[in-house]
């Protein structure tokens, strides 16, 4: 053998030891590639509900947030609606106030004046009717009740 033909023989075995290595490197990347699709596959087996259940999630919220949208919009108008009444029914307060305060407090005042009178009649009268009679009216209540010391001092038991 010559040395030509000992360099291709030694390159030869190099290149099947190289193949060789190249074929268990490839064939461990293939173990952990079917590793890795089984891993693959049973996290979609166990996601697929999860994502499931947020979807429904999801379109519950979103359904709860038209909702609650469509309410406030509705509560707006309400409150509108209320603003504008109190508006409304404060302006007619202070029209009613202002329209029947004067005649009320005349009634009033008429009122108080009138019953103010009957009594000064009827004082007059029993005035005249005691001095028909005879007697006089000193302008105390306890006329013809014995004065003691109890009913003269306003603290005292029995006053």
């Amino acid at each position: 053998m010559t040395a030509g033909e000992l360099a291709i023989v030694l390159a030869a075995v190099l290149c099947a030891f190289g193949f060789a290595a190249l074929v268990v490197v490839l064939l461990r990347v293939h173990d952990t590639l079917r590793a890795i699709r089984h891993e693959v596959d049973a996290l979609r087996q166990e996601t697929r509900p999860l994502i499931t259940d947020l979807r429904v999630s999801t379109d519950e919220a979103r359904d709860a947030m038209h909702e609650a949208q469509r309410d406030l919009a509705r509560f707006d108008r309400v409150l509108g609606s209320a603003e504008a009444i109190s508006g409304a029914v404060s302006g007619s307060g202070r029209v009613a106030r202002t329209a029947l305060s004067t005649p009320v407090i005349k009634v009033a005042a008429i009122a108080s004046g009138t019953s103010r009178a009957a009594k000064r009649l009827t004082r007059r009268q029993r005035r005249n009717e005691h001095r028909a009679s005879g007697r006089r009216d000193s302008g105390r209540r306890d006329v013809g009740r014995k004065r003691t010391a109890s009913s003269v001092v306003p603290w005292k038991k029995g006053a």
